[in-house]
Parts: structure tokens; sequence; C-alpha cells
């Protein structure tokens, strides 16, 4: 995880970085701030773990996470791009998904997951499945976070 870490804060040297993230808890944020000089890029994140934070604090439409629930590719986007306009950054990235013990009311299973990404020219969402305990899916989730930044930003 660590040379995935210096990979990002190599990558988006002369920008800057933030996060929102639901079912990992700041796993990403505390990921990158283990590495000396991640202020350089880093600047914080929202931990989003409820729809009233990711409503009110980042932005996300109420009826979509009505709609279509917290894990889901739109809610993942919206996420991505609150965090990028309410922290004021050149990226953000985000995740929500369920790590357990059970699934969701729109019948998600547990290890969806569904990271978001947003700079200047693209906001975009991807889906994975994850399999393990909750620490597994958290960190896979974690590992998918970081991977699709340093892809949108070599």
């Amino acid at each position: 995880m660590t040379t995935l870490c210096c990979d990002v804060l190599k990558a988006l040297r002369g920008k800057t970085l933030v996060t929102a993230e639901s079912c990992t808890g700041g796993g990403i944020g505390g990921a990158l701030t283990a590495i000396p000089g991640s202020s350089e890029v880093y600047k914080g994140g929202i931990i989003s773990y409820t729809n009233w934070v990711k409503e009110h604090l980042l932005g996300v439409d109420g009826g979509l996470l009505e709609t279509v629930g917290a894990v889901s590719a739109p809610v993942a986007k919206a996420m991505a791009a609150g965090a990028r306009k309410a922290l004021a950054a050149d990226v953000a990235v985000s995740v929500t998904g369920l790590a357990g013990p059970g699934g969701d009311e729109f019948g998600n299973p547990v290890g969806t997951v569904f990271v978001g990404y947003s700079d200047e020219k693209i906001t975009l969402a991807k889906e994975f499945h994850f399999a393990g305990d909750r620490e597994a899916v958290r960190n896979a989730a974690i590992r998918e976070a970081l991977s699709l930044i340093l892809e949108q930003n070599l």
C-alpha cells in the first residue's frame, strides 16, 4: 500500500487531492497521510458514513439517495464531485459500499463497492465486488480508489 500511495502522491504533484469516504471510514486518508510530505498534495477528506453527511456536506441529492441508494454509481460520482467542490481541490475520490455484515435494502450484497473520481475534466464511478470479511473489503476498496486516482493521472 505504501508504494501505491507514493505513486499517487508523485502523480498528483502540483495538484490537490481530497477524499469522501463511507465504508472505508477514512482509510484512504490514513494511508496517504502515513507518507511523509503527503500534505503537499492531500488536503483532507469527509467521512460520510451516513446519508445525512452525504447530502448535507457533500451535496448528494436526497432524492438520489432514496431512489438508488447510497451504494450506487450515481452517488459515488456525486460524492466525488461534492468533495472536490466543498474542499476546493483539483482531484477527489470517493468510496461508498457494503463491508458487512449485511447487504442493503436495494439488494446490494456485502462486498459491493463503488469508487468515484472527479477532476476538472471527468467525473466517473467504477463498481467492484470484493470477497472476504469486513477488513478485506475495506482494504480492497482503498487499493482500488488509489489505483483509480493513479490511472486517471498517468
